[in-house]
């Protein structure tokens, strides 16, 4: 990694949703992605659908609260339904984190946090990135390489 290549994509757009079966049935009708994946994630108080944007590699993640007192629940309650978090793909979260912080950059949690499909990811304080909240994502290890 080089200081000026920290992230190597796009790797999700997350969308606040209120019902997370209707915002699932919204894209696949109407701009025809799939659903490549769904969990529900506790600690982070969600429930979660990745969908694909053709074979890009990116998705949009619809975020549904698990609970009222849930993050995903206040921004609905704040902001209302609408893109909540940009999310960039890293290969080292441990690296791209240390780097952020020696820039100035304040990250929410001291160690990362489990994402979906057991990928590790952080979060830059959106007062840190211009207002937006920008989640860094690094995948999981592949099994079949």
């Amino acid at each position: 990694m080089t200081t000026t290549d920290l992230f190597t994509a796009i790797d999700h757009v997350g969308v606040a949703v209120r019902d997370l079966e209707e915002a699932v049935a919204f894209y696949e009708s109407t701009y025809g992605m799939r659903l490549l994946h769904e969990e529900t994630n506790e600690e982070q108080g969600v429930r979660e659908a990745m969908m694909g944007v053709g074979d890009s590699g990116s998705c949009i993640q619809l975020l549904a609260p698990l609970t009222e007192e849930s993050t995903i629940a206040t921004f609905l309650e704040r902001s209302g339904p609408g893109i909540q978090q940009l999310a960039y793909r890293v290969e080292d979260l441990d690296a791209v984190c240390a780097t952020l912080r020696e820039r100035g950059v304040r990250l929410l949690y001291d160690s990362p946090k489990r994402g979906t499909s057991d990928s590790r990811v952080n979060f830059v304080h959106p007062k840190d990135a211009g207002g937006i909240l920008v989640e860094l994502v690094e995948p999981a290890a592949d099994p079949t390489h």
